[in-house]
């Protein structure tokens, strides 16, 4: 007899975000799903897919069935499991290539981690947050779950920081204002820009941002930039763990952190 599936347990920092406003439904579950595939690197079945994403198992079923039949799924009848197939992995392949190729920026990831032991995130901005693009679980004793595409406070988290660093304090003056604008319908806290604009000079001075229990309680995170893209956009790394460990090998991090991103991005 097959064994149930059973949803792993786990200490999740950042719950994956609900749909925004203005999505196809059918357009971003289908994102999400091969989100997930890459989060997990291994096959999967419907039962699974539709509980941890919290879709009906009939529409995760038909769209599972359209991804096989456009070939972006392998479905495996015997063991009735799903997983992608080669044309997922040429998707993309020449968005940012000068940043990408040959998977700079994702090797650049996996060093880190091996050297750290912490996870590691890459964030882009979206609107007034930050979101984690893509992530790499810490493999330390002592560790956090950080879920892919988890959103953070553009201007109250420690990647949001290491974004805002990188552009001009007129253009953080008017992100600023619409965060505080969007703060009265509740969507997210306010935000005291002089407060911030301290906060970044400190952040372009060093190089990096840092923040402990900002967020998550608990939790720590230490982000740098990385080259600009082609197409203008910024992104940054950041590696995350638990705030009191962190907290004691900062100076031990920044020069592995600043070591490691200027031998895969030499100026």
């Amino acid at each position: 007899m097959r064994k149930k599936w059973v949803a792993e347990t786990k200490h999740v920092v950042g719950a994956r975000p609900p749909l925004p406003d203005g999505v196809v439904k059918s357009a971003g579950r289908v994102l999400r799903i091969l989100e997930y595939f890459d989060e997990i690197q291994r096959a999967a079945n419907v039962v699974e897919i539709a509980g941890i994403l919290k879709l009906p198992q009939s529409s995760s079923s038909a769209l599972l069935r359209s991804l096989v039949a456009m070939g972006y799924l392998y479905f495996d009848r015997a063991a009735r499991t799903y997983l992608p197939s080669c044309r997922v992995a040429l998707l993309g392949n020449w968005v940012n290539s000068p940043l990408f190729v040959g998977g700079t920026a994702l090797r650049c990831m996996e060093e880190l981690q091996h050297k750290t032991g912490d996870a590691v995130v890459l964030a882009i901005r979206n609107g007034v947050w930050s979101q984690y693009i893509h992530v790499l679980q810490a493999t330390s004793m002592a560790r956090l779950q950080v879920t892919r595409g988890a959103l953070r406070p553009l201007a109250a988290s420690g990647t949001g920081y290491a974004l805002l660093g990188t552009m001009e304090d007129t253009e953080v003056k008017k992100i600023a204002h619409r965060i505080n604008a969007e703060a009265r319908t509740g969507a997210i806290a306010s935000v005291a820009t002089e407060g911030l604009l301290a906060t970044l000079g400190e952040v372009r001075r060093l190089g990096y941002a840092f923040t402990a229990d900002l967020v998550t309680p608990g939790g720590a995170v230490l982000a740098m930039p990385l080259p600009v893209t082609d197409s203008g956009e910024a992104l940054v790394i950041g590696l995350g763990g638990i705030s009191e460990v962190q907290k004691k090998r900062r100076a031990e991090l920044v020069v592995t952190m600043r070591e490691t991103l200027a031998a895969y991005f030499p100026q």
